[in-house]
């Protein structure tokens, strides 16, 4: 199986299962990888999803070579049909930690770059080899980065090719965190813990709110905060919250 799936306590456990070839995305494991996402936004028992990998030479080192980018340098297939593995759709607002160890390349690093909370190994590594060999990481990448880190540090890691640590992913804001190799899964699962212990609807509005306030004007994002927020004062845990906060207070 290439891509695997596991509830355990409010938290979805996606892994990349190829690890024989550094976990490199089949078309098979596009479509499954999408499944994966779409399945826990769909389950009101998931609180968070946490990405990471079976193996330790690679978290992902993006499409398979031998069959994906053929079928799309062929135009036998449109690189639509991977929108849901990129999370390019609307409306997926539980948040995703990912956990990575090993190589993050191409496909893989897109796909990181959909994330909300980022996790790396210290022996982690990094790169976007698109342009070196004649195409461009349209997976998510030509949107998202630009909007994630300051431009020339974009520009520079889509158009030079270079592999790249992951302290230096770090220091430009692309990771949360580097830890040594054996805690990586014990600190993302701790993150994802953490995550699914908050409000379940105020952590979706706060991703809503990320996602889609940053580029409208002033006045329009304003509007459209007070809408979200009231969502969240209103809702059941809100309540819930308060009455607790009121009640620590009195006693």
């Amino acid at each position: 199986m290439g891509i695997t799936y596991e509830v355990r306590e409010g938290i979805a456990h996606v892994r990349f299962n190829r690890p024989e070839k550094l976990n490199a995305l089949t078309l098979a494991m596009y479509e499954d990888l999408g499944g994966a996402f779409l399945r826990a936004n769909e389950d009101a028992e998931v609180r968070v999803i946490l990405l990471g990998a079976h193996g330790d030479r690679a978290f992902c080192v993006g499409a398979d070579l031998g069959e994906s980018i053929p079928a799309l340098a062929e135009g036998r297939f449109d690189i639509s049909e991977w929108d849901g593995a990129h999370l390019k759709r609307n409306g997926f607002y539980k948040p995703v930690v990912a956990a990575i160890n090993g190589l993050c390349l191409g496909g893989g690093f897109e796909i990181m770059l959909a994330t909300d909370i980022r996790i790396a190994s210290e022996t982690a590594s990094f790169a976007l080899p698109e342009a070196a060999l004649g195409f461009v990481p349209a997976g998510g990448t030509l949107v998202r980065l630009v909007r994630q880190i300051p431009y020339a540090q974009a520009m520079e890691l889509m158009l030079m090719s270079e592999r790249v640590s992951a302290a230096r992913l770090a220091q430009i804001g692309l990771l949360n965190r580097v830890v040594p190799a054996d805690q990586l899964e014990s600190e993302a699962l701790r993150v994802a813990q953490a995550i699914a212990r908050q409000g379940r609807v105020a952590v979706s509005v706060i991703k809503e709110a990320a996602l889609t306030l940053t580029h409208l004007p002033l006045d329009e994002a304003f509007h459209r905060e007070a809408a979200l927020g009231q969502r969240a004062f209103t809702c059941d845990e809100a309540r819930e919250g308060l009455r607790r906060f009121l009640s620590r207070k009195a006693s």
